[in-house]
């Protein structure tokens, strides 16, 4: 799920394809040979594919912070 800073992500699904698990987790990243700080993207990913999206940013050095997703955060 990619979103925008300052916005919700349109859905609570994990964004590992073909996962369809509820999000727990949110991944925020940017690529900087694009992107300026203020302008990142927003995954949403479950507990079992949390450490694998993450991973899969932080390998091609896009800085990566990682929360946790909760309720009150999905389609607010």
């Amino acid at each position: 799920m990619i979103g925008l800073p300052g916005t919700a992500p349109e859905a609570d699904t994990c964004s590992r394809a073909g996962c369809r698990e509820s999000a727990t987790w949110r991944v925020d990243w940017r690529n900087p040979r694009i992107h300026d700080e203020t302008r990142t993207k927003t995954w949403l990913a479950c507990d079992e594919h949390v450490d694998y999206l993450r991973d899969f940013l932080a390998s091609r050095s896009f800085p990566v912070a990682v929360e946790r997703f909760g309720a009150q955060e999905a389609g607010a």
